[in-house]
């Protein structure tokens, strides 16, 4: 078991050098407002990700206005409005290349993950790989040398008192924000303790109304911003995918009955309810993806719980894993509420996928709806991330 008490990382001092994030945002912008203030010296830095992908919308679809994200044409203003900002703070400012590695390791994932009727986590991937990776090393290529590096997440880092898992390790450690509403932790869950040794979040014990109160006092031209989302939207997806041909195929009840034809399962996610184009005198929603067989299967709401899951490819903090089966609580998508749960190890078993490194069996205290696989599994004890993974498998109720 998990018992220690977790003990809240100091923020930044006057005369340490930190290594801001900056995405034009309210959040990141305050951030280094905050750390200038407080008598650092403060770096920014942006990741550049767009390759000049033009995002077309579907012929003859209705014209919409398209959401900022991440990924798109917006990034081009960002990165002004960045550079702009710094040069107004005195802060020295960077603009870090990391296109190749967020379209290998972040789009092909998100892409391949929908067509293997998975429902991909891009952001967690994203965080990961690209914000805490290749950003960070693309600001060491540059000689860039910092003590801390912060952005403007709403998350803390910990570091618990004794060993976790009944060993001498004592990891550093991500924990939940003071304002739930915001909470970003399940996004951060794969970060490796060695790189959160030196990440801060500024904004920790902030509510989000506070930092716009803030940003207003210090005029900064964020806080008049729509903000972003993290991701494409849906409305990004068909020119994500026009890479290859969509395989239309059945969409079939839990008997087998055919109820109507879909476009390509990378269009369907568990738990899907709208755009089915299924006629049924009651709602339907779908209840799992066969890629073999190019089936989306859809059933009544009731049908769509689970008793449990097996997810695979964990990360523990320290690389410590439980010696035992533990109790704690787990969230199995950014919008559910952590509900208790028991976590074991799983022996495999004759029918099951093939998992990547360990597997591990998650039991619900009670049963969850529409648990998709290829989401994230992450675990929390005291409000503080003790592991995750991605699911696998669901057991059905």
């Amino acid at each position: 078991m998990l018992e220690t008490k977790f003990i809240t990382q100091e923020m930044p001092a006057a005369g340490d050098t930190v290594l801001v994030g900056l995405s034009g945002g309210v959040d990141s912008t305050l951030t280094a407002i905050l750390l200038k203030n407080r008598g650092c010296k403060v770096i920014g830095v942006t990741m550049s990700m767009w390759d000049g992908t033009v995002i077309k919308q579907k012929e003859g679809s209705k014209k919409q206005k398209m959401k900022e994200a991440c990924f798109g044409p917006a990034e081009q203003t960002n990165i002004a409005e960045c550079k702009k900002f710094c040069k107004e703070n005195q802060i020295e400012y960077y603009v870090v290349d990391v296109k190749e590695n967020y379209k290998k390791l972040v789009l092909e994932y998100y892409k391949n993950e929908y067509r293997r009727g998975r429902t991909p986590n891009p952001c967690v991937i994203c965080n990961s790989k690209i914000k805490f990776g290749a950003l960070l090393e693309g600001a060491a290529k540059l000689g860039i040398q910092y003590d801390y590096f912060c952005t403007g997440h709403y998350a803390k880092i910990v570091r618990p008192q004794t060993g976790v898992f009944g060993s001498d390790v004592r990891p550093f450690m991500v924990s939940g924000a003071t304002d739930v509403t915001k909470d970003q932790t399940y996004f951060l869950n794969r970060i490796p303790s060695e790189i959160l040794q030196k990440v801060r979040f500024p904004l920790a014990e902030m509510q989000k109304s506070q930092v716009f109160e803030i940003a207003r006092e210090n005029n900064l031209a964020a806080a008049n911003r729509e903000e972003s989302q993290d991701f494409v939207g849906e409305e990004y997806r068909d020119a994500l995918f026009a890479d290859k041909k969509s395989v239309p195929g059945d969409i079939i009840d839990l008997d087998g009955k055919v109820l109507g034809k879909h476009k390509g399962i990378e269009y369907y996610t568990i738990g899907q309810r709208r755009g089915l184009g299924v006629a049924s005198t009651e709602p339907l929603y779908v209840h799992s993806i066969d890629p073999v067989k190019n089936l989306v299967v859809l059933a009544r709401n009731d049908e769509l719980n689970s008793i449990g899951l097996i997810a695979d490819d964990f990360v523990w903090p320290g690389n410590v894993e439980p010696k035992e089966e533990i109790e704690c609580l787990v969230k199995i998508r950014l919008a559910s509420r952590p509900v208790l749960c028991k976590v074991s190890r799983y022996i495999p078993v004759d029918g099951d996928p093939p998992f990547i490194g360990d597997p591990w069996l998650i039991k619900f205290q009670s049963p969850q709806r529409a648990v998709a696989c290829g989401q994230s599994a992450v675990l929390y004890k005291d409000n503080v991330i003790i592991g995750g993974g991605f699911i696998s498998k669901s057991i059905p109720e």
